[in-house]
């Protein structure tokens, strides 16, 4: 089945995604029109029960999907990663009946169009330090950096609703959006929709409970970070064909750039590397199939290797392509913008290496006990 899925997802990918990828890149355009098509062949929400409107796929075989649209365009992997890992799989897990039948069909479908607001000025890795209150379910702040913000019919809104840095974190549902969107200037995932919004006594509503906060925002981030290390496979992948296409074919010296010893290397590396990254980006979505309590550290784990992995690969292939990679006529000099923002979206990769390295060690009992 899951090569059936990848099979789809490839011929979707190659027919809506790829020819709008370089035009939305240098115009900075979002497609809601390629979003459509997609969700037309149930591409989108594929991943969520089918009493909700989904496919009823399992993480590992959804994967496919978004690792097919990570090798055609990291915009569009980015958002179907927003609407369906973070805003999708939050109301999953964390909403009442009501909200999922509300909102849950209609992210499938892209009728409507979520964002996952916990980013601020002053809260980014310290997801503890948000500053935007809530009062009586009325929220005043400001996020930024919000991906689908300006596009957005609803947002999942983190505010302060106690002292208490973690346990005064609550989860809003908020349809009153005052949205500025963002110019990505000269970063990648310029094809994506990024914006401020500034709330004053906004209303909300409470998803998950009050309280419950950070609990919703770190489930919420695990999904969202095994469809990033996901999408960095894709490109990885696209950055390995287009560097073994160009070193069979270029000639320097008389022969082919691929019977030089030291581009051998190279694509030997990036080979190597793109299945040790899929490896674990599989072994995380079996876990997280599973229930397994595993599942949180091996996520970071293929979070942090994929996205290292996934830029070395974009700049060892821009190196090979030489002037033909650093032009934006070809993909690589795109993917190489894309991979850096890969590494630190839905926890940079310093955060990853806590994660990991503290999930292993454990707390200190003697500081606990003072």
């Amino acid at each position: 089945m899951t090569e059936s899925i990848r099979e789809r997802a490839r011929r979707a990918a190659e027919r809506y995604v790829i020819p709008a990828a370089r035009e939305a890149d240098e115009k900075r355009v979002f497609r809601r029109d390629v979003l459509e098509a997609l969700a037309s062949e149930g591409l989108v929400g594929a991943c969520l029960p089918k009493e909700y409107g989904g496919g009823g796929l399992s993480n590992r075989e959804h994967l496919c999907i978004y690792e097919e649209l990570g090798r055609a365009d990291a915009s569009v992997r980015g958002f179907v990663t927003v609407q369906v890992g973070l805003v999708a799989q939050c109301l999953l897990d964390w909403g009442s009946e009501e909200q999922k039948q509300r909102w849950l069909p209609k992210l499938c479908s892209l009728e409507a169009i979520g964002s996952y607001a916990l980013t601020e000025p002053e809260a980014g890795s310290d997801v503890c330090a948000v500053q935007t209150t809530a009062t009586d379910n009325k929220l005043t702040g400001h996020k930024w950096w919000i991906t689908n913000g300006s596009v957005a019919d609803f947002a999942i809104v983190f505010a302060r609703t106690g002292p208490d840095r973690r346990g005064g974190l609550t989860a809003f549902l908020v349809t009153e959006l005052n949205a500025e969107r963002m110019d990505a200037a000269e970063l990648g995932h310029r094809g994506s929709d990024h914006a401020e919004l500034h709330f004053k006594e906004t209303p909300g509503e409470v998803l998950g409970g009050e309280g419950r906060g950070f609990e919703v925002a770190m489930g919420g981030l695990d999904h969202g970070r095994l469809g990033v290390a996901a999408g960095a496979v894709g490109l990885h992948q696209a950055c390995l064909d287009a560097a073994v296409e160009h070193v069979r074919g270029r000639r320097q010296f008389g022969k082919r750039l691929g019977d030089f010893q030291l581009v051998q290397g190279d694509v030997a590396d990036l080979a190597t590397e793109l299945e040790a990254s899929r490896a674990l980006v599989e072994r995380a979505a079996d876990l997280q199939d599973a229930g397994d309590p595993e599942a949180h550290r091996v996520t970071s784990m293929a979070k942090l290797y994929a996205t290292e992995a996934a830029s070395r690969a974009a700049g060892k292939a821009l190196l090979l392509l030489g002037a033909r990679g650093y032009n934006n006529e070809f993909p690589v000099e795109r993917h190489y913008r894309d991979a850096k923002g890969m590494e630190i979206y839905e926890g940079t990769s310093h955060i990853q290496r806590l994660i990991i390295a503290r999930d292993l060690i454990g707390p200190d009992p003697e500081r606990k006990a003072k």
